[in-house]
């Protein structure tokens, strides 16, 4: 009598659980909810700007709802029950002057109740001066709709009023290569204090060699040649032969080009680039940061084995991944497949609380990061003219998706010892 009558509780439990999930996706017979976030600032010495704001979104509903605000707590009313997602995002000052991007993110929290409190950790990544412009993955199809991915390429701009070098500056795809629900498992003391990448390349440089002046762009090609050309695919919406740099894989098939050649630093534990003859980041959206070794640290992930490891999820493997402390990173974008996967991030909230796409592989379309505007519509520009792009850590609200790439989108500048000149 006893197992029958807490089965028979368990059950009642379950069809009142399962009619309460009916009711909360029902918004026109549930009453709207408040809900306050108390912030936790995860830095020291930072100060909290006066514009904050706060995004709730239910992704399967498609609901929602933003609030502005100036301190540390917020109270946001008129949410509909249901799943969300809740990001805050905004500007801190250090003692220095120095700006900070604030992000911080609670992914599938479930909010049925009125009064529901939550606590919110932000951290601070400092406002950087070069940023990915454009970025094109996804590859396009020749006049025979054969795949062709060799025209990929990554566009970086110095979207600050300074001049800026190249010199000794990192590039890498994180993994996993494709966005997954599958994460990998990391070591536990990591923290959220790391990136974790399948290959990392540097520019070369002694120091001063490669300045990118306000407003300029450099240009990082696959294989910096015209792609447009009959031996490639006439039908590439790019010719990459003006490319600053490329990812060079001593390819016979695809020679060296007059670009110059970015440093190999690592590929599975090791330096050497491997046995593959090309390096090929996701058709699908893979996961990107630049990132600058802070002055005074030593990063060498081949030979210092605390900067290397591997999924824990997978014993005995022995492909390593490089360590990339997030507070070395410069700027991130993170690109998905298509919009079903907006709960698959591979990037902390603090490096790029959103996602971008293309929707489609061999397509030939790209991602564009849009120019800062004013009230009236006009782009914002400096002293110089140069065009200000924006840059709020937020690849959802930052990138213009589904563009026909383009080198030096808007006219940027060329940098005066590009080759081509």
């Amino acid at each position: 009598m006893k197992k029958y009558t807490i089965i028979f509780v368990l059950t009642a439990l379950a069809l009142v659980s399962c009619e309460q999930f009916r009711e909360a996706n029902d918004a026109e017979n549930i009453a709207p909810i408040s809900v306050s976030v108390k912030l936790r600032l995860e830095m020291e010495n930072l100060t909290l700007a006066e514009d904050l704001l706060v995004k709730f979104d239910n992704y399967n509903e498609g609901l929602h709802l933003e609030k502005g605000f100036r301190s540390e707590n917020v109270q946001v009313d008129g949410i509909v029950p249901g799943i969300y997602t809740i990001s805050v995002s905004g500007v801190a000052t250090d003692r220095e002057g120095g700006e900070y991007y604030l992000n911080g993110n609670l992914v599938n929290r479930a909010l049925f109740d009125n009064g529901t409190s939550l606590e919110l950790p932000l951290k601070g990544l400092k406002i950087s001066p070069l940023v990915f412009k454009e970025i094109y993955y996804a590859g396009s199809r020749t006049p025979l709709n054969a795949a062709y991915f060799r025209d990929q390429f990554y566009e970086i701009y110095n979207n600050s009023a300074e001049t800026q070098y190249l010199d000794g500056i990192y590039f890498a795809n994180l993994t996993p290569g494709k966005a997954t629900t599958s994460l990998p498992l990391w070591p536990e003391e990591d923290g959220d204090d790391y990136v974790y990448a399948e290959r990392v390349w540097k520019f070369p440089g002694n120091g001063k060699e490669y300045p990118l002046a306000s407003g300029e762009s450099c240009v990082i090609a696959q294989f910096a040649a015209n792609h447009k050309l009959q031996q490639y695919n006439p039908d590439s919406p790019v010719d990459c032969s003006s490319s600053e740099f490329e990812f060079n894989m001593n390819n016979p098939n695809f020679p060296d080009q007059p670009a110059i050649d970015m440093v190999h630093v690592f590929y599975n534990g090791k330096s050497e680039i491997g046995r593959i003859p090309q390096y090929l980041t996701s058709v699908f959206g893979g996961a990107y940061v630049l990132f600058k070794v802070a002055e005074g640290d030593t990063w060498d992930p081949v030979n210092d084995l605390s900067m290397k490891t591997t999924d824990l999820r997978k014993p005995n493997s022995k492909n390593f991944y490089a360590k990339i402390p997030v507070r070395y990173v410069l700027d991130a974008v993170e690109a998905i497949d298509n919009e079903s996967m907006v709960n698959a991030k591979r990037i902390p909230a603090v490096l790029d609380a959103g996602l971008t796409y293309v929707g489609a592989t061999y397509c030939g379309l790209g991602v564009a990061r849009k120019p800062s505007m004013n009230e009236n519509g006009e782009f914002l520009r400096r002293e110089n003219g140069a065009l200000i792009f924006q840059d709020g850590n937020n690849s959802t609200d930052d990138f213009e998706k589904k563009v026909v790439p383009e080198l030096r989108r808007y006219g940027t500048g060329m940098p005066s010892w590009n080759h081509s000149k």
